[in-house]
């Protein structure tokens, strides 16, 4: 007994040992030139960006978004899901202690063991015991498995924020889509009454003689062009506030109007941003956890090769009487140590460690890919913020000229210098120039919005506290599900 004693004493030490390798932040290939400063991205970054937009409805989205979106809570529970899978692990660290307890009637077999008599036959057994149960855990498997759960538990952490990250992003870009398409409807039906105004107009005229049939059938099809831009755009419309309804959580619903794509604000953004900063972004820190646990893994598997040592105690009392069940005579205890060990696997063991050491490089490779593609993200949206500028103001200038084109059409015909084809001609030109030019307006938010989606930064852990804000109770089990699509009356206006 003394020598096991001095056995566990030399084993002792090497419980501090790990048979994994070391993790070592693998070096990124980072762009050499950045066109701004960390302080003034850090500070764009860390903003509640959509506030910046100056529209106390779109904020208010955002947060009920924020609170009600399903993918947001089933982004929480898995987080609590992985948080409990590390106490899982961490658990094996301890001691695991038990207890054992009960009571039998007993009738033996007279031909196997004899005895005279019924109740000869017959005897209790009563048994209270505790054990105890300790794996030393001395070539780190169980500290590598804790390790890699840790660190799966903050990869979900960041893939939480990732989808508070969209989530943002999708209600804002939505938002503005909807504010777009209200414009669009408001300039058709505009148009539409213009047009409308004209062709009762001539068909007075053709009605005095002054114009002819052909004229007015010009007119009539200015008018239902016009007509025909109107149900697309209320069907779009339509289905932009069913797509906001479900990133708040709701039913498809009306969805509430601020300020106009016209009003709102456009904030300015850097014309780049720091590596460093780009590390951020919870996508990059989930890449990097991932490998991390990975890397853990392959201790777990190594640790395969040796033998697992445990220790094993027992302590407790039996007796064929309850009321001797307590007494000196009626304990035992038991004290020992057992190890398990791999002779021959036919290779098994080996495999596990090459798949292992093989979805360590998977992951590795995709850090550096998602850090690649957020370098690429970034370039792309602040180069589409930039074009998309340029073509607004291009089609803000296009607008002017074509309205300066149909007024002097309009005194031309009027004089009797042109025919009516040609102001037909400069309005319908107008009409599809204002168009698009609210379209670009709204493609100038969504660049901008894709710029901070980009950026990541710490506004996502601002964001996280606004949906950790209310903690929403499960609905009771025999609640049946709900659904029923209440659709209230849409408003007629676009405001």
């Amino acid at each position: 007994m003394r020598n096991s004693w001095r056995i566990l004493l030399l084993l002792l030490p090497l419980a501090g040992c790990t048979l994994g390798p070391d993790y070592v932040r693998p070096p990124v290939d980072s762009p050499e030139a950045w066109r701004v400063d960390y302080a003034e991205a850090a500070a764009t970054a860390n903003t509640r960006w959509w506030e910046q937009f100056d529209d106390p409805v779109l904020d208010g989205l955002i947060d009920t978004a924020l609170r009600e979106n399903k993918d947001v809570r089933i982004a929480a529970a898995r987080v609590e899901e992985f948080a409990a899978r590390v106490d899982l692990f961490r658990a094996g660290l301890f001691p695991q202690i038990g207890y054992d307890g009960g009571a039998t009637r007993n009738r033996v077999s007279r031909e196997a063991y004899g005895g005279e008599g019924v109740d000869a036959r017959k005897y209790n057994n009563y048994m209270a015991t505790a054990n105890l149960s300790w794996e030393l855990d001395l070539w780190g498997r169980i500290r590598s498995a804790t390790e890699a759960a840790r660190a799966e538990l903050l990869a979900q952490e960041e893939n939480r924020r990732t989808v508070i990250l969209s989530l943002v992003s999708a209600v804002a870009t939505s938002y503005v889509t909807l504010r777009q398409l209200d414009r669009q409807l408001e300039v058709s039906r505009e148009t539409l009454a213009t047009r409308g105004e004209s062709l009762e107009l001539f068909k007075l005229k053709f009605q005095a003689g002054v114009v002819s049939d052909l004229e007015v059938a010009q007119v009539r099809t200015e008018y239902e062009q016009a007509a025909a831009a109107i149900p697309p755009i209320e069907r779009d419309i339509a289905l932009t506030e069913n797509a906001i309804s479900i990133l708040l959580g709701a039913n498809p619903r009306a969805i509430p109007r601020g300020k106009s794509i016209d009003e709102l604000v456009l904030p300015p953004v850097p014309e780049g941003v720091p590596s460093t900063l780009l590390a951020r972004r919870p996508d990059i820190q989930a890449a990097e956890q991932s490998l991390i646990a990975a890397n853990a893994r392959i201790g777990v598997a190594r640790a395969q090769y040796f033998p697992t040592i445990s220790l094993t105690g027992l302590f407790g009392y039996a007796s064929d009487s309850l009321s001797d069940l307590l007494g000196n005579a009626a304990n035992l205890w038991t004290v020992g140590g057992s190890a398990l060990g791999p002779i021959f696997t036919g290779g098994s063991l080996s495999a596990q460690v090459r798949a292992s050491e093989a979805v360590q490089r998977q992951a590795l490779v995709g850090y550096l890919q998602s850090v690649q593609s957020a370098f690429r993200e970034v370039d792309d949206a602040l180069v589409s913020l930039e074009k998309t500028r340029e073509e607004l103001a291009a089609e803000g200038r296009r607008v002017a000229a074509l309205g300066d084109y149909a007024r002097l059409a309009k005194v031309r015909y009027d004089e009797g210098y042109a025919s009516y084809i040609e102001v037909l001609d400069a309005q319908r030109f107008q009409f599809q120039a204002e168009l698009q030019y609210i379209s670009v307006q709204g493609n100038v938010f969504a660049s901008l919005v894709d710029t901070y989606k980009a950026m990541g930064g710490g506004w996502v852990i601002e964001a996280q506290r606004s949906a950790d804000a209310v903690d929403f109770p499960p609905p009771p089990a025999d609640a049946p599900p709900s659904f029923d699509f209440p659709r209230p009356t849409r408003p007629s206006g676009t405001e």
